[in-house]
């Protein structure tokens, strides 16, 4: 019998099955890698990353669930009825009896197969072509994704308490399922994530690290770095790293959507001469589809209908009725939906790629950072370009001083419906205020907020549920760990 890795923890040996889904989930079919004799060339070492994207791809991990958690819990959108698949999310419905095992298993996983081929690495002298560099490279930056969100899911926000509450257990070497890891706090985490991407970006360096489809990019790398700094407080930094990978991923032929192209470029088959804006993306295909769990059939008005735009959200947006983002809306029932999950080609809605990372982000990082910093020309610089490109009448070069509020509310019109709204209202000191638009636009008449419990409606970092409880199947397992507060008595 083959001996196949071990997973990270108890809970990580039988990943969640999907009671919607169309197939079964069988993640040791697929990345399973055998320990014993695998891993001996370079190129099997890119098959074993392979794994770690093929994971990604699934709709409990960043083809769906880990992507659209912050939105379902932020207040610009909502779920479209509290039984819909985003439903517990946003009425914060987990407990520490059903706290989904996925959020906690699928990163870890991922974790163990980046340490595995972290670990096979240091077999392998330097090669001419650089592979081992870009293979490295890819392994530390997908072990920072996967660290950062877990941190983002179940500690509070670094700034709360200077990262002082307890995060998750950081792993960086291959762990056997005997393994009882204990938390480590958010400031440790943080350090953990930062450092694993200041050594992930100069091995990206290279033709493939800055553009090859569906691997993470060293642009990518770098606008995941920008944001943790901005988390982290690290604001002088952030405005460092942000503008550097603008100027690299430019040279190399990314550039922001145009106003003409923006609403139908979600849907473009981007590639090594037409690369667009997307810095990393998911990319699924019909022969290896997510399913209809998948972001662009929950976002579909022709699929599961499930997360909307909050009226509030929606009048917000409208304000400028010329804004280019607008075209992105879709309606249904009097509701309104985001249609950034466009199908490639011929493919279907639930086959749309994923984009985790945009040079817009990046933009607005670099924006923020130089507003946090004091630097208004630069602010204004990195702003404008993503109002101009909203509506070319517009613009914030007037010779005013771009506040934070002005930047972070064209965040969420740039960035809603990409995983961001909760965990940017929190970060800093902010808080998340749901409510229902009044007077209520036409068009989302039947939009209503479908909870009204005072601390589920209004929050900040103080609410206990801005953070997940750790699963229950983890915290039987393992006796190191430590539920979050207050989860103990619900």
């Amino acid at each position: 019998m083959k001996k196949t890795i071990s997973y990270l923890l108890a809970g990580v040996m039988a990943l969640p099955i999907c009671s919607c889904s169309d197939s079964w989930l069988d993640l040791e079919s697929d990345t399973a890698i055998e320990n014993d004799k695998a891993l001996q060339r370079l190129e099997e070492v890119e098959f074993a990353l392979n794994g770690v994207y093929s994971t990604m791809q699934n709709a409990y991990a960043y083809s769906g669930r880990l992507v659209y958690y912050g939105d379902a819990t932020g207040d610009d959108m909502q779920a479209y009825s509290s039984t819909k698949r985003t439903g517990n999310a946003y009425t914060f419905g987990f407990t520490k009896d059903n706290s989904p095992s996925s959020y906690w298993s699928y990163p870890y996983y991922m974790i163990q197969t980046c340490n595995l081929v972290l670990e096979k690495l240091e077999n392998f002298a330097d090669d001419e072509d650089g592979l081992k560099a870009y293979n490295k490279g890819q392994a530390l930056a997908l072990r920072a994704l996967f660290l950062f969100d877990l941190t983002r899911l179940y500690g509070y926000p670094y700034k709360k308490d200077n990262g002082a509450s307890l995060g998750v257990p950081i792993v960086k070497t291959v762990l056997g399922k005997e393994a009882k890891p204990s938390r480590n706090t958010v400031a440790e985490c943080y350090n953990a994530v930062i450092d694993d991407l200041k050594a992930a970006i100069p091995l990206l360096d290279s033709s493939k690290g800055s553009y090859s489809k569906g691997r993470i990019s060293r642009w990518a790398a770098m606008t995941l770095l920008s944001r943790v700094y901005l988390y982290h407080g690290d604001d002088d930094l952030a405005l460092q790293v942000a503008e550097d990978a603008i100027a690299g991923a430019e040279a190399k032929g990314y550039e922001l959507w145009s106003n003409e192209a923006y609403a139908t470029a979600w849907g473009v088959d981007a590639s090594s001469s037409d690369k667009g804006e997307v810095l990393f993306e998911i990319v699924n295909t019909t022969t290896d589809s997510p399913g209809k769990e998948s972001l662009g059939y929950l976002f579909s008005t022709s699929g599961y209908r499930d997360l909307i735009l909050t009226s509030s959200f929606y009048a917000m947006l409208t304000e400028d009725p010329d804004d280019v983002r607008i075209d992105l809306l879709k309606f249904y029932s009097s509701r309104c939906f985001v249609n950034k999950y466009q199908p490639q080609g011929d493919e279907i809605v639930q086959d749309a790629n994923i984009p985790l990372f945009r040079l817009s982000e990046t933009y607005l990082n670099a924006a923020e950072a130089a507003v946090k910093t004091g630097d208004n020309d630069k602010a204004v610089k990195y702003l404008d370009a993503i109002v101009r490109r909203a509506n070319p009448a517009n613009t914030v070069d007037d010779g005013s001083t771009i506040s934070l509020e002005r930047v972070m509310t064209e965040r969420r019109k740039e960035l809603v419906g990409e995983g961001h709204r909760m965990f940017d209202a929190l970060r800093d000191g902010g808080s998340v205020n749901r409510h229902d638009a009044s007077p209520k636009p036409s068009k989302v008449k039947n939009t209503k907020h479908l909870i009204s419990t005072p601390e589920k409606m209004n929050f900040d970092w103080n609410y206990y549920k801005c953070v997940l409880a750790i699963p229950k199947a983890e915290m039987d397992t393992n006796k190191s760990l430590q539920q979050n507060p207050e989860y103990g008595a619900n």
